[in-house]
C-alpha cells in the first residue's frame, strides 16, 4: 500500500460516517478510528436544586427562647437542632450585628434542620449584645445563640 492509497482510505473515512476502519493485508495491518469511537456518548445532566425558602418558626417552649443573666442581659436560645446561619445567603449581609436594635418578629438567623431553612424570629424588643455561635456551626436544642438586652 502506498501513500496515495492510504490518503484515499483516510478521505473515504472522513466523508463517511464510519467511526472505525480496520484493514489487514499480507504485510500490513491498518486501524483507523475517530476520536471517541467505541465509547458511549453521554450528555451531562445538570440538575438545579430548588431554592429553599426559609420557614418562619415559632415555639411556645420558653426554655428554647430566652434565659436571663445577672448582668441584665438575656440569651436567645435555639428552638431546634440544626445548622446556624447568620445570613440568608452567602452574598447577603447578616440578619443582625452586635449593637443592632431588634423588634419582635425581626429575623435573627436561620437554623437549617433536615434541609429546611427555618427563620428564627425575635420574640422581644431589644439590642443584640453578643453573637454566641459562628456561621455554619451546628447548634443543639436550647443552645444560646445571642445575648441581648431587652428594650
Amino acid at each position: 500500500m502506498d501513500l496515495s492509497e492510504l490518503k484515499g482510505i483516510i478521505n473515504l473515512m472522513q466523508k463517511s460516517d464510519l467511526t472505525e476502519l480496520e484493514i489487514e493485508l499480507q504485510d500490513l495491518k491498518l486501524r483507523l478510528a475517530r476520536p471517541g469511537a467505541g465509547q458511549a456518548v453521554y450528555e451531562p445532566i445538570i440538575k438545579h436544586a430548588p431554592q429553599q425558602q426559609p420557614v418562619p418558626t415559632s415555639t411556645d417552649d420558653s426554655k428554647a427562647k430566652a434565659s436571663s443573666h445577672d448582668d441584665g442581659t438575656e440569651t436567645f436560645n435555639s428552638p431546634m437542632v440544626g445548622t446556624f446561619y447568620r445570613k440568608p445567603s452567602p452574598d447577603d449581609p447578616p440578619f443582625v450585628e452586635i449593637g443592632k436594635k431588634v423588634k419582635t418578629g425581626d429575623v435573627l438567623c436561620i437554623v437549617e434542620a433536615m434541609k429546611v431553612m427555618n427563620e428564627i424570629q425575635s420574640e422581644f424588643n431589644g439590642e443584640i449584645v453578643e453573637i454566641l455561635v459562628e456561621d455554619g456551626e451546628s447548634v443543639e436544642y436550647s443552645q444560646p445563640l445571642f445575648k441581648f438586652r431587652r428594650a
